[in-house]
């Protein structure tokens, strides 16, 4: 089953309408007048979950078919104890001419001994014959098949990362019928991966806030939190003087507070992806698209383009991989580890010290000639200091431009989010030089500074297309905003 991600219905997002669902209210006319948000939401779960279980017993159930053809292959077991009979003959007339020559020719020692080690010689290489014939009804059980299963999202119990991920899409204006098991597989993992970062804002938060309403020195409490999340000072003072604002006007209690400031953590991470006039970032279809991987050394560069890709089959479309970063030792062979993972054709040049521009230009010759929907181009990593490499990659965008003109380019910066605000400085370098066009996040999972998301979209006016949570090949997923600042605040 395919689920194209790039064509989610991301920008259905007005959150005002949070209606789940219109079946339940028939029932509970004026009883839930009080209760109606939780049963609700509780019963819009239930739903779901009751339609994803349904989908994946029938999927289980198509599956078997196949499982059952690789039980006939280890039938040819008889056939290993035929050739094994034939190899014991030859072995009695080796061992007895090999004692005669010992004692018959005593003087002729040098000859003997050579005949003897022609023998053992020959002996050797039989039962190295005989050995290789009989592992071959050993490959019969297929283990191979496992890895392929683990790729492949599962419905787990009905728990509380179930019911928060079909709230969350509830809350989008989702329909029950409409939800796929990737989305609720994918939002679990996000919430997981966010909860370093939510550790230290939300229970900050929830120290602070308690029953009553704000006041400004909660709001102080609330800018140490956001600056120690790596948040930036343009977001946080943004934010605080939203708050201040509407303080001024009216009483603010905690849960208002909590909704108004997920309002604004979320209009400012829209900001820049409503400038660049889409809200996801996707192939175009019937057209071809390139996307270049640039950052420093060490950020996941090589792993986001092996998942870009994964996502891109995923999702229905064609994808290649050109491995131009050819400094870097065994940078080509991970690279196609990768794209053998996902069965994504790599273009790369075995010799060391290629030039990056020639690996491009074979590249997009192969991609043109296959009507390949999407090339992924992986780059060499580079401090945004060194002029020298920074010009080596302006040199592929015009090899990119003059080749393909027509091609929809995109400049991704990687950023990992355990660097904090030195990934805020890495961005606004590399967008002066690489003409940036979007960032990808990644490491997530690994650290509490989360809110550079913040910063990058505040301060450096990038819009962030994709996040990684995990190491998972599953673990990178478009960005939301929505569902970012609500894995970000769960439990508020």
């Amino acid at each position: 089953m395919v689920f194209d991600w790039f064509k989610r219905g991301g920008s259905e997002q007005p959150q005002p309408t949070p209606t789940p669902s219109p079946e339940p209210t028939e029932e509970l006319t004026a009883e839930s007048v009080a209760a109606s948000p939780e049963d609700e939401a509780m019963a819009w779960a239930r739903e779901a979950y009751a339609r994803l279980k349904a989908q994946q017993a029938q999927a289980s159930e198509d599956q078997p078919s196949p499982t059952s053809t690789p039980l006939p292959t280890p039938s040819p077991e008889p056939e290993p104890a035929a050739v094994e009979q034939h190899s014991v003959d030859p072995e009695p007339p080796l061992p007895t001419p090999a004692p005669e020559p010992l004692q018959t020719p005593p003087p002729s020692q040098g000859l003997s001994l050579l005949e003897q080690a022609a023998a053992q010689r020959q002996q050797r290489q039989q039962d190295q014959d005989a050995r290789a014939l009989e592992p071959e009804p050993t490959p019969t059980p297929s283990p191979a098949q496992t890895p392929e299963v683990s790729d492949e999202p599962t419905l787990g119990d009905f728990d509380d990362d179930f019911t928060w991920s079909a709230e969350v899409l509830a809350a989008q204006g989702r329909r029950v019928d409409d939800i796929s098991l990737e989305e609720i597989d994918w939002l679990g993992r996000l919430r997981r991966g966010l909860e370093k970062t939510r550790q230290g804002f939300v229970s900050g938060l929830l120290e602070n806030l308690g029953d009553d309403p704000l006041t400004p020195e909660v709001l102080d409490d609330l800018e140490t939190l956001l600056l120690r999340a790596d948040a930036g000072v343009q977001a946080t003072d943004q934010v605080l003087d939203a708050l201040r604002q509407r303080m001024n006007v009216e009483v603010v209690d905690p849960a208002e507070g909590i909704r108004f400031l997920k309002e604004q953590l979320r209009g400012l991470l829209d900001a820049p992806i409503a400038a660049s006039g889409g809200q996801l970032l996707a192939p175009e279809r019937d057209r071809l698209n390139i996307w270049l991987m640039v950052g420093v050394n060490g950020v996941g560069k090589t792993t986001t383009l092996g998942k870009l890709a994964n996502l891109a089959v995923r999702s229905g479309y064609s994808a290649l991989i050109a491995a131009a970063d050819t400094f870097r030792a065994a940078a080509v062979q991970q690279v196609q580890v990768w794209g053998e993972r996902s069965d994504v054709p790599v273009v790369s040049n075995p010799s060391s010290n290629a030039d990056p521009a020639a690996v491009v230009f074979d590249a997009i010759g192969a991609a043109r000639s296959r009507g390949t929907d999407l090339l992924l181009v992986d780059t060499a990593g580079r401090l945004q200091t060194k002029h020298n490499l920074m010009e080596e990659l302006q040199k592929v965008r015009k090899i990119i431009d003059r080749l393909a003109p027509e091609a929809k380019v995109e400049s991704l910066l990687i950023l990992d989010a355990s660097q904090g605000q030195n990934g805020l400085r890495q961005a606004m370098a590399f967008a002066k030089a690489a003409g940036l066009t979007g960032v990808v996040i990644t490491k997530l999972d690994g650290t509490a500074r989360g809110g550079v998301a913040l910063a990058v979209s505040s301060e450096a006016g990038l819009p962030i297309r994709f996040i990684g949570a995990g190491e998972g090949i599953r673990d990178l997923r478009p960005f939301n905003s929505y569902e970012f600042v609500e894995a970000l605040l769960a439990g508020r």
